[in-house]
């Protein structure tokens, strides 16, 4: 195992574990976003809530502390895949834990871990486009360890010939970069609050999103209508707007009426989140 270098190394891994969790859990109390969980309920969910959304977080500190730790300066090759693979692999386990086996940061473990790996990388530093290049790079590399089955959003990848999760990754993150990061920074801008700002955030990333988790449950048609009802928003105004919040509520009444949660795409919003305080 390589020894961190420094102070400012030890410090800095802290530092990234603490912000991993941190925008976890801004990203479930985040409302009210379109039938995910938040702080007014479960959403189109019948065994998430709140408080378990925000146990499972707290329970990942540890998995992201030795993804950063392992990651620390270390060059992109199949070994550190590997070792990647196997914490997060450990992470979940610790997750499934925290929530009596319910699946509530998976895809999240991966999208952040392979940031947080990313950053570590990277010495603590790094432009946005870097970071993302690395955790790309990373991304693509094979892990012999994998598990071979196929997971739920693998199912609805093959069902649908959609890309996923991985595809996102191994692509540098395309959703977070040139969709949810400049909307949040536009809001912001043009005088948004700041859960108005992430909400738009959220809408632009599920305005073109093959969001896995939509597609498992209401299929082609309901993503497709969570896409349009997104970009309905956005065009509004946004959710700093009455006709916004409108376009909003009519998006959370349809993902509620066809039981989908566009978990996919909050996975990528609290990876947006974790990314804005990383390079701000």
């Amino acid at each position: 195992m390589k020894k961190l270098s420094s102070q400012f190394a030890e410090s800095h891994v802290n530092w990234l574990a603490d912000t991993a969790c941190a925008c976890l859990i801004d990203e479930a109390r985040l409302s009210p976003k379109p039938g995910l969980v938040d702080s007014r309920g479960s959403g189109a969910h019948q065994d998430l809530n709140l408080e378990m959304m925000e146990r499972s977080a707290s329970s990942l500190r540890p998995t992201f502390h030795a993804l950063a730790q392992q990651s620390w300066l270390r060059p992109a090759d199949i070994a550190l895949r590997e070792k990647v693979g196997r914490i997060g692999r450990e992470g979940e386990v610790q997750m499934m834990q925290a929530t009596g086996g319910v699946n509530t940061h998976r895809g999240a473990i991966w999208a952040m871990g392979l940031l947080i790996s990313a950053v570590a990388m990277l010495g603590g530093e790094g432009q946005l486009l870097t970071i993302t290049a690395t955790a790309a790079a990373l991304a693509r590399l094979p892990d012999a360890f994998a598990p071979k089955g196929f997971s739920k959003g693998l199912r609805a990848c093959r069902r649908w010939q959609v890309p996923g999760a991985r595809e996102e990754a191994q692509c540098g993150f395309p959703h977070i970069t040139s969709l949810a990061l400049p909307q949040l920074q536009q809001s912001r801008a043009r005088g948004a609050n700041e859960s108005q700002a992430q909400l738009d955030a959220l809408m632009a990333i599920m305005t073109s999103l093959t969001d896995t988790c939509v597609l498992s449950r209401a299929g082609m048609t309901g993503l497709q209508a969570m896409q349009q009802g997104a970009r309905e928003v956005l065009e509004a105004g946004g959710c700093a707007s009455t006709a916004g919040k409108a376009a909003l509520a009519r998006l959370d009444a349809l993902m509620l009426a066809q039981n989908a949660s566009p978990g996919g795409a909050a996975d990528l919003l609290a990876a947006t989140l974790f990314l804005d305080r990383v390079v701000s």
